[in-house]
């Protein structure tokens, strides 16, 4: 059992919330040599840590809130591993009135930014910092090195960041996959948009199998191999990696593929969808990942999908090996540059929420710290950071020479692939929803002016004209006159 003595305050840090993550978070500190006090609401999963690991680094085990308190170095930080929402302000309210000014409560959990907001405010009022902080990279990432996201005032990340920095992934060039994103909420919400694109990527590479599937005809070991192939090339990243071994893994019970025993029903936990909220909120299109949400939300709707089977669709003729093997190969192409555009919209929903909360944000250090560790590294995110370090007013990836030389390259098997998708009926909401934003931003003009000129007819809307400055407003029910109106 966990001592019941005041302990001495020795600790470096402390975390509270000993499920999985909060406990391979406390060893993974430990096993970087800090002393770390562990607490747990339920003091067995405080004993079962200590019996289990308590070898691995110095661990100081505390019943009672006081008792954990009292075994954290000044400033005190505090790291709180429990779920979002009410719990995390039921902990907030159980330690903060235990702390005292310049301590700090860091929460680890996936929270709504808005919530980090408004504890932020509170505790500062308080005189303790409080450091919103994203983790990435599940349960052995907490273990072994995750990517780190902290937000907070720029004292807290002194007396904090060589701690988190000690324990987080390393990127390819051995810096730490750490960095102080920015203010107040700044670190929840770049996690929040992780998560976004990591929903994005998934359904992206979702796409590709299901198109190599149903149009090359390939079986799920095939489809294995060519993931493994493009993962030595551009496409290089974790999410390739472990489809590989998804799809090679076969069902001990049934000996099928796995990939055919699995409902195909995808479930969420709610970050992607937040994110598609906040960017409507911000007025930012992230397409890519909102087709990526809704697709998982399509897919559990079994009601629907069963009401609709038999409704017709196009035949699927069969394709030769050769045939297959150059219809592989741009989807390969088209993959690739969805992935970009996913990506350029994550950056500018980041870029966008960092002007209109003031947290200057520097962008390449997102892709820099997101090399390792987390959910999302791939390769080519050395590439977005060396995009931003050379033009950090950069507006979009797909405006870096480097990007769109790539995906003009790729435009054409692209198109190919989604209008292959299209007349075999295989839905590709991911790849056609990328393309459209690449067409929509690259368009001379858009038909919004007509949108625009609908709006003004029917709710005296008001317009703006190419030729000179000002908003009008043509008199529909008149003699449709332009009015200015200012």
């Amino acid at each position: 059992m966990p001592s019941t003595s005041t302990p001495t305050a020795t600790a470096q840090i402390g975390v509270t919330g000993l499920a999985v993550m909060g406990s391979n978070l406390a060893r993974n500190f430990a096993r970087h040599g800090h002393t770390v006090a562990v607490h747990n609401r339920t003091t067995a999963r405080t004993t079962a840590l200590i019996d289990e690991h308590g070898h691995e680094g110095n661990f100081v085990p505390a019943e009672t809130a006081e008792e954990f308190v009292a075994a954290l170095e000044k400033p005190r930080r505090l790291i709180i591993m429990v779920k979002a929402g009410d719990p995390t302000d039921a902990v907030i309210d159980e330690f903060a009135p235990l702390l005292d000014k310049g301590d700090m409560i860091i929460d680890g959990g996936n929270a709504h930014f808005h919530d980090t907001l408004r504890r932020e405010k509170a505790l500062r009022a308080k005189g303790i910092h409080f450091v919103g902080t994203g983790i990435s990279g599940g349960e052995e990432g907490a273990l072994n090195g995750p990517a780190i996201m902290p937000g907070g005032s720029t004292g807290s990340y002194k007396a904090l960041g060589p701690l988190l920095e000690s324990i987080a992934a390393k990127a390819p060039d051995g810096s730490p996959c750490c960095t102080h994103i920015g203010p107040d909420a700044a670190g929840h919400f770049v996690k929040m948009v992780h998560n976004g694109i990591e929903y994005a990527d998934m359904q992206l590479i979702a796409e590709a199998y299901d198109l190599l599937r149903n149009v090359a005809g390939y079986e799920p070991a095939r489809i294995a191999e060519t993931f493994r192939t493009w993962n030595t090339g551009r496409l290089d990243s974790y999410l390739i990696e472990i489809t590989a071994e998804v799809l090679a893994h076969t069902d001990a019970a049934t000996g099928r593929p796995f990939v055919d025993v699995v409902a195909d029903e995808a479930e969420q936990k709610g970050t992607g969808r937040w994110t598609v909220q906040t960017a409507l909120d911000l007025g930012i299109p992230v397409s890519g990942i909102a087709e990526a949400v809704f697709a998982r939300s399509l897919s559990g709707h079994g009601d629907l999908r069963r009401a609709a089977r038999g409704l017709p669709g196009p035949g699927r003729e069969t394709l030769s090996p050769a045939e297959a093997e150059e219809f592989a190969a741009r989807v390969e192409e088209a993959l690739y540059a969805s992935k970009v555009v996913s990506y350029a919209q994550g950056w500018n929903m980041i870029g966008a929420a960092s002007a209109e909360y003031g947290w200057d944000i520097d962008l390449g250090a997102v892709a820099a710290i997101w090399r390792g560790g987390c959910i999302i590294r791939a390769a080519f995110l050395d590439r977005i950071r060396s995009a931003f370090a050379a033009d950090p007013g950069l507006p979009t990836l797909l405006a870096d020479k480097g990007f769109a030389d790539e995906v003009g390259r790729a435009q054409d098997a692209w198109r190919s692939v989604v209008a292959t998708a299209v007349g075999r009926g295989v839905p590709t909401p991911g790849f056609s929803a990328a393309l459209a934003y690449y067409d929509a931003l690259r368009a001379e003009r858009l038909p919004a002016a007509l949108t625009q000129g609908q709006r003004d007819f029917f709710g005296a809307h008001t317009y703006r004209r190419t030729d000179r400055e000002g908003s009008f407003h043509t008199v529909w029910s008149g003699d449709r006159d332009e009015e200015r109106t200012a």
